[in-house]
This record gives structure tokens, C-alpha cells and sequence, in this order.
């Protein structure tokens, strides 16, 4: 298939790495270095250098997992974006112009929101409001 991108390695690793600091074995394993670092402080008196090592080491993880984390979910979010897009374009009643609605303006949303506090406030059932979409694709 030829090599690996840059940007396929990062994925691949980003997604293994948030799969595994997600899960119960990491969370214990967090948490047993917090207790060692806890308990070791009588050893140290207490220290700067000890009170360093822990705000270092868990800013640095910090850090780091703030950008693999965010690269999983712009990448969750962007694939859950294309499905409904596309169950968007193959319902026939639906108004395509949803579809891509994450990157319509403040306005666009704000009137859409306006739509369906109304339809709400109506109180029109699901079957009336689909019609009534599809009649306003039609004569749009």
C-alpha cells in the first residue's frame, strides 16, 4: 500500500494511545504514582524537589494528551459529521441543506434554532413537521 504518511502514523498512534490512558489500568496506574509520590514525602521531608517532580511530570503528560486527545475527537467528530451528512442525502424528506450545517454561520444556526423552537411551540407532531419541511424544500 506504500508507506505510512506523517499524518496516518500520528493518527494511528493517537487513537492506540487515547485508547489505553482511557481505560481502567491506566487510571490505576495514575493513581498508584500519585500514592507513591504521596507516601514518599516523608522521605524527602516534604521537599521542593519532590512537590517539582509530580507538578513536572504531570504537566508535561498533561501537555501531551491534550493534543492526541483533541486529534481523536476532531477525528470522531468529523467522521460522526460525514455519517449524518450522509444519512441527511439520502433521506428524501430531509432538507439537504443540513448537511455540512457544522460549518454554517452564527445566523444561519440562529434562524434553524429559531425554526424549531417554533415547530416545537406548535406542538406539531413528528409526521406534521416532517411535511411541513418537505413542503418548504419544495417551494424553496
Amino acid at each position: 500500500m506504500g508507506e505510512p504518511t506523517r499524518e496516518s502514523w500520528f493518527r494511528d498512534f493517537s487513537c492506540k494511545v487515547a485508547a489505553v490512558v482511557g481505560s481502567h489500568r491506566a487510571f490505576l496506574l495514575a493513581l498508584l504514582v500519585v500514592l507513591a509520590w504521596a507516601v514518599s514525602g516523608p522521605m524527602f521531608h516534604f521537599s521542593d524537589t519532590w512537590q517539582l517532580v509530580i507538578n513536572t511530570g504531570t504537566t508535561v503528560v498533561t501537555f501531551l494528551m491534550v493534543f492526541l486527545i483533541q486529534a481523536t475527537q476532531n477525528r470522531d467528530g468529523k467522521a460522526i459529521q460525514l455519517k449524518l451528512d450522509e444519512l441527511i442525502r439520502v433521506q428524501r424528506s430531509a432538507r439537504n441543506v443540513f448537511a455540512d450545517l457544522e460549518n454554517a454561520s452564527e445566523e444561519e444556526l440562529h434562524e434553524f434554532e429559531k425554526e424549531f423552537k417554533a415547530l416545537r411551540a406548535r406542538g406539531l407532531s413528528d409526521k406534521k413537521a416532517a411535511r411541513a419541511a418537505a413542503e418548504r424544500a419544495t417551494r424553496d
